[in-house]
Order: C-alpha cells, then sequence, then structure tokens
C-alpha cells in the first residue's frame, strides 16, 4: 500500500446520506433510537443515580450525544483537526462516564467512536483513533482477555467492513453518475447529429431547387438584354415556375424522408431522367436501400445533373445506377457542351457548395464520390456508398 493510501479519506460519495434508499433511512434512524434507549436505560436503570448525581449522568448523555453528531458532521466534511479533537473529547467523556459507574455509557462511547473512526476517517488516524478508544476500554474492562480479545476484534472488523461497504456504495454512484453523464452525451450527440442531417436535407433541397430556378431565371434576363423572342422567355419562365414546384414536392419529400418515408431510389430516378430528358440504366438486381444511402444517391443525382444543366445546356447526359455487392454505385455523365449553348454569366449561379456537400454525405456513410472531366470534354461524378 502506497502512502498515499494511508491518507485519504473514505468515499465522499458513499457517505452521501441523501442517495440512501428509504428502507435504509428508516433502519439507520430505529437502529440510533434503540440505541439511545438501551444506554439511557442502562445508565438509570440501577436506580444508583439520585439528585445531582443523575443531572451530572444525563449532562454526559447529553454531551456523548451532542459531541458524537459534531464528530459525525467533521468527519462527512473531511476535516482532519476538528474531528481528532472530537474523538479526543468523546475518549474523555468515556473515561468520566467510566469513572461515574456509568460503565454502559461508557463502553458504547469507546465501541461507537472505534468503529466510526475506522468507517470514516483516513487509515492512519483512524487506527490510531480506535487504538486510543478500544485501549480505553480494555483498560477498564473486569472481563476476561478473551473476551475483550473478541470484542475488540469484532469492533475492528465491524468496522472494517463498514468501511468497505461505504467504498461500494461510493464506487456504485460514481459509477452511475458517469453512465448518467454518459448517456446525456449520447443523447446530445443524437441531436446534434439529427440535426446535421436535417440542416443536409434542408441545404441540399433547396440548393438544388433554388439554383434550378436560377438558372432559368439569369437566362429570361439574358434574353431579355439580349432582345430575344418573347416566347423563348416565357419559356424559361415557366420552367422556373415548373423548378419552384418541383422544388416545394421535394420539400415535402424531403420531410418524409426524415419520417423515414422514402419513395424507392428507381423511382425517384426514372422520374428525374424523364424531367431533365436524361438516359438511365440499372444494373444489377435491384434491392431497398438503407435510408441514409437512398438520401445520397437522390441527392448527388439532383445535384450532377443541375450542375450539368447549369455548366453544360445542351450537352447529352447520363445516369447510371449499379447495385453491387454489399455496395450501391451511381454515375452521372454528360458530353462537351454544343458551342454557344451556355452562356458565361449561367456558369456562375449557384452556391458553390454542391460538390462538398455529396462529398461530406458519402464520406459519413463510409463511401467515396469521385468528380472530374472526362477525355471527350465532358464531366464525370461517380458515387459509391455502402448498401
Amino acid at each position: 500500500m502506497t502512502g498515499w493510501y494511508w491518507t485519504r479519506w473514505p468515499s465522499r460519495e458513499g457517505l452521501e446520506r441523501e442517495a440512501d434508499s428509504g428502507p435504509r433511512r428508516v433502519l439507520t434512524v430505529l437502529g440510533r433510537v434503540v440505541l439511545l434507549v438501551s444506554v439511557t436505560w442502562g445508565t438509570y436503570a440501577g436506580g444508583k443515580y439520585h439528585g445531582w448525581a443523575a443531572v451530572a449522568a444525563g449532562a454526559g448523555l447529553v454531551a456523548m450525544l451532542g459531541l458524537s453528531a459534531a464528530y459525525l458532521h467533521a468527519t462527512r466534511e473531511q476535516r482532519l483537526l476538528p474531528s481528532l479533537g472530537l474523538a479526543a473529547a468523546l475518549i474523555g467523556v468515556g473515561w468520566l462516564a467510566n469513572y461515574g459507574e456509568a460503565y454502559l455509557l461508557a463502553d458504547v462511547t469507546w465501541y461507537g467512536l472505534a468503529v466510526m473512526a475506522l468507517v470514516r476517517l483516513p487509515p492512519a488516524p483512524a487506527l490510531l483513533v480506535a487504538a486510543a478508544a478500544l485501549g480505553s476500554y480494555t483498560a477498564v474492562s473486569w472481563a476476561s482477555w478473551l473476551s475483550i480479545v473478541s470484542t475488540v476484534g469484532g469492533l475492528t472488523l465491524l468496522g472494517y467492513l463498514l468501511r468497505l461497504d461505504i467504498e461500494a456504495r461510493g464506487t456504485a454512484r460514481r459509477l452511475l453518475a458517469q453512465e448518467r453523464a454518459a448517456r446525456a452525451a449520447e443523447a446530445e450527440s443524437a441531436a446534434l447529429a439529427e440535426r446535421a442531417r436535417i440542416a443536409r436535407e434542408i441545404h441540399d433541397v433547396l440548393a438544388h431547387s433554388l439554383s434550378a430556378q436560377l438558372v432559368h431565371l439569369e437566362a429570361a434576363r439574358l434574353m431579355l438584354d439580349a432582345g430575344t423572342d418573347r416566347e423563348q422567355i416565357r419559356e424559361r419562365v415557366v420552367a422556373a415556375r415548373r423548378m419552384a414546384q418541383d422544388g416545394l414536392a421535394e420539400t415535402r419529400q424531403a420531410l418524409s424522408a426524415l419520417r423515414g418515408e422514402l419513395t424507392p431510389v428507381g423511382d425517384f430516378l426514372v422520374e428525374l431522367a424523364g424531367r431533365e430528358r436524361a438516359s438511365l440504366t440499372v444494373t444489377g438486381t435491384p434491392r431497398p436501400l438503407a435510408a441514409e444511402a437512398a438520401l445520397a444517391v437522390r441527392r448527388t443525382a439532383q445535384e450532377a445533373v443541375t450542375n450539368v444543366r447549369k455548366h453544360a445546356p445542351g450537352a447529352r447526359c447520363g445516369v447510371e445506377l449499379r447495385y453491387l455487392p454489399g455496395a450501391v454505385e451511381l454515375e452521372v455523365r454528360n458530353s462537351r457542351a454544343p458551342r454557344g449553348e451556355a452562356p458565361a454569366e449561367l456558369a456562375g449561379s449557384g452556391s458553390g457548395y454542391g460538390l462538398l456537400g455529396m462529398r461530406e454525405r458519402a464520406e459519413l456513410l463510409g463511401g467515396t464520390l469521385l468528380t472530374g472531366p472526362e477525355d471527350d470534354g465532358g464531366w464525370r461524378v461517380l458515387l459509391r456508398v455502402p448498401a
């Protein structure tokens, strides 16, 4: 054992009365009442105290109770010097009681002090106080040596076992507090993760819808500046209106997705490809996907096709969904945009965070997102996520 062990106070958590169960509190109070009644009865039952002697015996009993309460408080607050001073006072009360022939009061005072010292004080001072208390009992006892040794050994063992119980309760309460803190941290982490998921959904839906509307409205503005035919401008405005409606529908779908109500990925891609005039190919055996994987495929397809419309209008676009063992892949390719089809100002529309958001979503699922130019001047987006 290290030197620190001999000066270490017992677990403060194990002494907290607020954490005790109801039955334990009742038994503690009942035991103290029974002990007080027994000591009082044993002191006065013989009828040897009368007048001032009875008053002195009562004063000794009251002093013992007061000092004991102060001692318990000082040890609970882990104040060493006051605890040792009160222990010395209790030993003195025991000697005075023995001198006044209140032997039961003296013995109970020494017994209780020895046990409480072993339970509540650091080991080194606890052994000193217990030795002083039990030594006082041994010095004045009329019992045989076998009885004295049995009493001293039993009280020492009792104090040690109670100390172990205090330490065990303190450890259990610390572990319980740590478990509650861990659960609170897990709940907070889950809440933050859910907030991040909702933020991603809102961003992806709004970024797709608003950037698509911006493309058409910007085109309409450029056509107005160039004096383009009114019918073509009207088509752009109608397309922007349609995108707004689609954005509203997507917002509703996102809310359904957050509630776990997702349409199949295949059906969604069929609708997206038809609306954007892109080719669609599905390879492998279609199967239901987990909610997060399905959302990643949907959002990546939306963002990639929107980028094609923004940066390469008029280019051919192909979407391919591949079901692989343990994973799913989405590939969106587009050819080089025909010359003169992409006004330079349209390429700068949007937030610029689409690819970053898609890559973050893929990495959160343990997948990858690859993007880059093709040899023919087109662009390729490849998503692979576990599924």
